[in-house]
């Protein structure tokens, strides 16, 4: 069972291709794209950027409540509800945090989908609800994968790993092998040796996610077009960072059950 859910992590891991042409266009020069990017919108990335600093420190105003996340793998054990405790969630079966890990994704990329139609009627005016609302539930999704798995996001060392699972989404296929190698071992290294290398560098990090976000909101610009391009890419968006979490914790669970056999 065990081995087959590695060889699905497996399997995953090699379809994780390259970006899109039209996503590398957003690796151009910043010179160039702060000329074609508007000022307003350059500021809340600026923003953007900043509150995911905040998040890795301290956690800020994205950490979630883990009631949902236990009340919901309590229902797919068979267990009552409000008896378990997020120190217990190793234990459960990996179908059950599966299952439930699923679940929430496709509950959090739906929200995304309609927020992003509704923000890309209104164009400029309504870009500065959506990008900070897009952040925090790319955050929160990444979050509840984790506690689907039985791992604690208010910890320090969960909340590089997280800001890692936003940084895989939106690398190209050298970073994304970068980044399985750079996490390949990160379920039995030294958890404090750990939180110190990863914050090295965490902000040229996440200012790749941010630029990457920046140049995909531009195309809300096109009236009407705006509702289309919004929902597609909170849609993309938020799917391909929650699914990203959910698998690299799916594999850090599975590799650390295979351990406690040995």
């Amino acid at each position: 069972m065990l081995n087959d859910e590695l060889s699905l992590i497996a399997k995953w891991e090699s379809e994780q291709g390259d970006l899109w042409i039209w996503e590398k266009i957003g690796r151009l020069p910043f010179a160039l794209l702060d000329k074609i990017t508007p000022s307003r919108l350059r500021k809340w990335l600026g923003q953007a950027l900043d509150e995911l600093g905040a998040y890795i420190q301290t956690g800020g105003q994205y950490l979630v409540n883990d009631t949902r996340v236990l009340q919901q793998l309590a229902t797919e054990e068979s267990i009552a509800p409000h008896t378990l405790t997020l120190n217990e969630v190793h234990k459960l079966s990996i179908r059950s945090m599966n299952r439930t890990a699923e679940s929430i994704k496709q509950s959090r990329v739906q929200l995304a989908t309609y927020q992003g139609a509704t923000t890309g009627i209104g164009g400029l005016l309504t870009l500065s609800i959506d990008i900070p609302f897009l952040l925090g539930l790319s955050l929160k999704a990444a979050q509840e994968m984790a506690l689907s798995y039985g791992y604690d996001p208010l910890d320090k060392k969960e909340r590089i790993f997280i800001v890692q699972c936003l940084q895989f989404a939106s690398a190209d296929y050298v970073g994304k092998q970068a980044i399985l190698q750079n996490l390949s071992t990160f379920h039995s290294e030294n958890p404090e040796r750990e939180s110190i290398s990863q914050l090295q560098g965490w902000r040229e990090v996440m200012a790749t996610y941010v630029d990457n976000l920046g140049w995909k909101k531009l195309f809300q610009f096109i009236p009407i077009a705006g509702i289309l391009f919004g929902a597609w890419i909170n849609h993309s968006t938020v799917n391909d960072v929650a699914e990203a979490a959910q698998m690299l914790y799916r594999k850090r669970r599975v590799l650390e059950k295979l351990e406690s056999l040995q």
